[in-house]
């Protein structure tokens, strides 16, 4: 899934290789999936080496949450070809389930919803995108190929192949505070 990572995340850059490879080791969303993954990776081994390995996941988890601001919970299940370009901000609760090839931007909160009916993780589908502010909560699910715009609250189920924003912008002119001065 690493390899998946890195392959889409290269894709995305718009330069050459040089400039590409730069990209790719100081890039600190593909640093927190390397971690997120070797976590799980780890979850996965025998109760020894997981002893061996929690000091060195927990760092790179501390490390992530501190230095970039970006916090994937240990339960998170995310499917290969994830992208988080302009880190910081992001949350990704501990029974989320994200499939392919989705990408994330900053100020992205995925999370439990408070408790009644769709109390609990959202799942997303594949090639969703996220984008910057957005906050997805609950037990819902989102569909296939969906976009979900800038600073958008999603509480509820969402069909394959939409596109979901906030209210549509609007431009508010407010008065003056100091009155003009009368021209001769």
């Amino acid at each position: 899934m690493i390899k998946q990572d890195i392959i889409r995340f290269y894709e995305y850059v718009p330069k050459g290789f040089r400039w590409r490879v730069v990209a790719l080791i100081g890039s600190p969303g593909l640093h927190a999936m390397i971690s997120h993954r070797f976590t799980r990776w780890c979850s996965t081994r025998t109760p020894i080496v997981r002893y061996l390995l929690k000091p060195i996941s927990a760092y790179l988890k501390h490390r992530m949450k501190a230095k970039w601001g970006i916090d994937i919970e240990d339960g998170a299940r995310i499917g290969p070809g994830f992208v988080i370009f302009h880190y910081g901000g992001i949350f990704i609760g501990p029974g989320v389930v994200i499939g392919e090839n989705c990408q994330l931007s900053h100020n992205v909160t995925i999370g439990i919803g408070s408790p009644g009916s769709r109390h609990g993780f959202p799942t997303i589908g594949n090639n969703v995108a996220i984008n910057a502010g957005a906050q997805i909560y609950g037990k819902i699910r989102i569909g296939n190929n969906v976009r979900i715009g800038p600073n958008t609250v999603v509480n509820s189920d969402i069909p394959d192949d939409a596109i979901v924003h906030h209210l549509p912008m609007r431009v508010v002119i407010f008065p003056r505070k100091t009155p003009e001065k009368p021209k001769d």
